[in-house]
């Protein structure tokens, strides 16, 4: 009995223990502790509102840009899938999204890394709900080199839907940055219509990071 109880030990031992899921956003929770506002050009309103019995992030913008964002060291080692759950009430309207004037959104979210070297910049990647750019197309931001674009979604076939998306971080930024990326400083999400002078809405479920496969 004692060699059994010693194999099975050791057995357990061998096995891969796989990461539990890491919460960025408890928005189903009403949690919002350490996520701050980003003021760009107006602001777009954030607060936790109730939706099939829980707690989700709404973002109304009237021609204006802030985000919501959270700075925190994360270690993607473990977990470097990105999961979350969107909606919108429409995509928003504009003729090149491309362009500094169409770079709105009813829908974004970002995840920052780390520059390389002492006094380099962040670099980001932001998944949008694009309103014309088809799903897959990815593209600089019109602002700044530092920022990717991603649609993950595009028009309106899903709007008013909520849609659960989840990205490869680190395969994304080998992909659109050429350089591996193991932690993260920030993620953040975006309503914005500044450029556009349109109205969004949009809603956000839980944000959270998974170990591939998980």
């Amino acid at each position: 009995m004692l060699r059994l109880a010693l194999f099975i030990a050791v057995l357990f031992a061998a096995l891969p223990v796989r990461a539990e899921p890491l919460v960025l956003g408890r928005f189903s929770a009403g949690d919002l502790k350490g996520w701050q506002v980003r003021h760009f050009e107006g602001e777009t309103r954030y607060r936790i509102v109730e939706a099939g019995g829980a707690g989700v992030l709404e973002a109304e913008s009237a021609a204006g840009a802030s985000s919501l964002y959270l700075e925190r060291e994360i270690d993607l080692a473990a977990r470097p899938v990105l999961e979350w759950r969107w909606r919108v009430e429409a995509p928003l309207s504009v003729s090149d999204e491309r362009a500094k004037a169409g770079d709105d959104f009813a829908a974004r979210v970002y995840v920052v890394a780390p520059g390389e070297g002492m006094f380099a910049l962040p670099v980001a990647i932001s998944y949008v709900w694009a309103g014309s750019a088809p799903v897959g197309a990815d593209w600089p931001n019109p602002f700044t080199s530092k920022v990717r674009m991603v649609a993950v979604e595009s028009g309106p076939a899903h709007a008013g839907a909520w849609r659960t998306h989840r990205r490869n971080l680190r395969e994304d930024f080998r992909r659109l940055f050429g350089r591996e990326v193991d932690e993260l400083e920030g993620v953040a999400v975006m309503t914005d219509a500044d450029n556009s002078r349109q109205r969004a809405r949009a809603w956000y479920g839980d944000i959270l990071l998974r170990a591939e496969g998980g």
